[in-house]
C-alpha cells in the first residue's frame, strides 16, 4: 500500500455527552498509532465504565480499519462512528462511545443517528492538525562543509530537525521522499563526496 502524501490527525484526546431518551452516549476520540495504543485506550475505558451497556467503537491506521458493534444491532453503531471519523478525514484515530442505556429503546435508525451524532460531536471539538510524509535522513559532514548541507536545506520545504556537533556535525534531517534523490545528490555535489547519508524510516510530521 502507497502510503498517502499527508494525513488529517487529532494530537490529544477529546471527549463529549449527549443524551437521547434517557440513554447517556459517551464520545472519546484518541490519537493513536497502532493497534497495541488502541487494544490499551479500549482496555482502560472498559475498566473505568465498567457497567455501561456497550463500548462501540471504530479506529483507522494508515493501512487498517475496524469497527465494533459491540452487543448493538448490527450496523447501528460502528459503522456509524467509523462514518464519522471518515466525515473528517481523519487517520491514526480510535473513536469510542461508551452508552449507558436509559430505559427506553431508540429503535434502529434512532440508534445509529445517536451514535453517528455523538462521534461527529466529539470530532467537531477536535483540532486537526495535517501531518505531512518524510523520509527520515542521517547526514553525517565535516564542519567545513556542515554550512553547506544548511544552505542546501535553506527555503525549501525539506527540515533539519537537529544537528549534534561531535568530530563532524551529525544532521537529523526530513526530506520529502519525492525530492530525496535530489538532496542527495546535491550534497554529494558540494562536500564533494565527504558527506554520510544513511536513509531511515518514513514519518509523518
Amino acid at each position: 500500500m502507497k502510503e498517502p502524501e499527508e494525513i488529517r490527525v487529532i494530537e490529544k484526546s477529546y471527549k463529549s455527552e449527549i443524551k437521547e431518551k434517557g440513554s447517556r452516549f459517551i464520545a472519546f476520540a484518541f490519537p493513536v498509532n497502532s493497534e497495541e495504543e488502541i487494544n490499551l485506550n479500549l482496555e482502560n475505558l472498559k475498566k473505568e465504565f465498567y457497567d455501561a451497556t456497550h463500548h462501540c467503537y471504530a479506529y483507522k491506521l494508515i493501512d487498517s480499519f475496524k469497527y465494533s458493534d459491540a452487543g448493538e444491532p448490527s450496523g447501528t453503531a460502528g459503522i456509524r462512528i467509523y462514518n464519522a471519523i471518515e466525515h473528517y478525514n481523519l487517520n491514526n484515530i480510535l473513536v469510542v462511545v461508551v452508552r449507558y442505556f436509559g430505559g427506553t429503546k431508540l429503535g434502529v435508525g434512532g440508534l445509529g443517528r445517536a451514535y453517528y451524532q455523538s462521534a461527529q460531536d466529539v470530532l467537531s471539538k477536535a483540532q486537526i492538525t495535517i501531518k505531512i510524509l518524510y523520509e527520515k535522513l542521517f547526514i553525517s559532514v565535516d564542519y567545513e562543509n556542515a554550512q553547506k548541507v544548511f544552505h542546501i536545506f535553506n527555503n525549501t520545504a525539506n527540515k533539519i530537525l537537529e544537528v549534534n556537533y561531535s568530530e563532524q556535525a551529525n544532521f537529523v534531517s526530513l526530506v520529502l521522499p519525492q525530492l530525496k534523490d535530489k538532496i542527495v545528490r546535491e550534497i554529494n555535489s558540494a562536500t564533494s563526496g565527504k558527506a554520510a547519508i544513511t536513509a531511515e524510516n518514513k514519518i509523518y510530521y
